[in-house]
């Protein structure tokens, strides 16, 4: 039984990066089209700590940079953690030759500058989302909106894995409160006797 939940934790893991928020292929130099040009690189500047607006970006990079870099292994992603907790959140996205209209819209409605990204190349252009105190999710859907990444959605056998792993999590929670349960009824049972037997030896005296 060990071994078949460590089987299912390393199959866990493997899909929790497969599928989820964050889990879309960018377009590509092959399927790019002048509304959607392709992004060749990513780049995520943010303070190390949460406070002043910078939780958003601190998630993004745990849980959709992961899924993001697993379906785009040839896209480049950096991040930059900061000291700078007054500092920008900012995720700076280049594409192939132009950036696209919608991609420079959504940047100009918060103009920031981030001095830590990497500069453009000469085939590539790029624009700076402000991420500053949006939610992951929030970040992910302009993301999505802006290059047009298409969702990877899991298999039937993915689901099945995932509802799985679900029961046994659901399972393991009612053992864990149905052990604390008899341990605190024997706890309580030492306790009653204890009291009972120095009722009985005061009644000695």
């Amino acid at each position: 039984m060990v071994n078949v939940l460590k089987r299912l934790r390393k199959l866990q893991t493997l899909l929790d990066t497969r599928l989820g928020t964050g889990a879309a292929i960018f377009p590509t130099l092959a399927s790019a089209s002048k509304e959607f040009p392709a992004v060749t690189r990513l780049h995520l500047t943010y303070a190390q700590r949460i406070e002043g607006g910078h939780h958003g970006a601190r998630h993004f990079w745990r849980k959709c940079l992961p899924r993001l870099k697993y379906h785009n292994p040839g896209v480049p992603m950096t991040v930059r953690q900061t000291t700078e907790q007054q500092g920008p959140a900012a995720l700076s996205i280049y594409f192939a030759e132009r950036a696209s209209d919608a991609a420079v819209a959504v940047a100009n409605e918060k103009k920031v500058e981030d001095s830590h990204a990497p500069a453009a190349e000469p085939n590539e252009q790029a624009i700076v989302l402000n991420v500053k105190d949006f939610t992951y999710q929030q970040i992910w859907d302009r993301v999505q909106a802006i290059t047009n990444a298409q969702k990877v959605s899991g298999t039937a056998e993915d689901t099945e894995q995932l509802k799985r792993w679900k029961d046994i999590q659901d399972k393991s929670v009612k053992d864990r409160q149905r052990v604390n349960a008899l341990r605190q009824a024997k706890k309580d049972q030492e306790r009653m006797l204890a009291v009972a037997r120095g009722e009985v030896d005061k009644s000695k005296v």
